[in-house]
C-alpha cells in the first residue's frame, strides 16, 4: 500500500463526508427535514452534489489503486488531487448556479477517464511483457 495513494483516498472520502455535512446545514437553513428530497432549490442541489460526488467515488477510488501500481504513486496522487479540486469546483459551481457546473465536472470526469484507461493500459502492458 502506498501513502500517497491512501492520502488522496482518505481526502477524496473526507470531501464526500463535507458534502453530506453540507447537506445537513443546507436542510436545516432551508426548513427541509429529512427524509424529504425535495423543497428548497439549494437543498436539492447540495443533495445532488452529494448523490454525484458518490457515483463517481465507487469509479474514482478503483481506479486510482489500479492506476498507481503501474504508472506510479506520485502521478497516481497527483491526478487524485486534480479529482478532489474537479469536485470542489463542480459543488462549488452547483451550489452558485447549476449551469456553472460543467468545469469542475470536466476535469473530475477526464482524470477518471485518465485514471481508467492507465490502468487497462498498465494491465495490458503487464500482460504483454509476460
Amino acid at each position: 500500500m502506498n501513502p500517497w495513494i491512501v492520502l488522496v483516498s482518505v481526502a477524496a472520502l473526507i470531501f464526500y463526508l463535507v458534502t453530506g455535512i453540507n447537506v445537513a446545514r443546507m436542510r436545516k437553513a432551508h426548513g427541509v427535514p429529512a427524509p424529504a428530497m425535495s423543497g428548497h432549490p439549494m437543498v436539492e442541489r447540495a443533495l445532488r452534489v452529494q448523490g454525484n460526488t458518490l457515483e463517481w467515488l465507487v469509479i474514482f477510488l478503483p481506479a486510482l489503486w489500479m492506476f498507481a501500481p503501474f504508472w506510479g504513486a506520485y502521478l497516481g496522487a497527483g491526478l487524485g488531487v486534480l479529482w478532489i479540486i474537479g469536485r470542489m469546483i463542480y459543488m462549488a459551481g452547483y451550489l452558485r448556479d447549476v449551469k456553472s457546473r460543467g468545469p469542475g465536472f470536466g476535469i473530475q470526469a477526464i482524470v477518471t477517464i485518465i485514471l481508467l484507461v492507465g490502468a487497462a493500459a498498465g494491465a495490458v502492458r503487464g500482460l504483454a511483457a509476460g
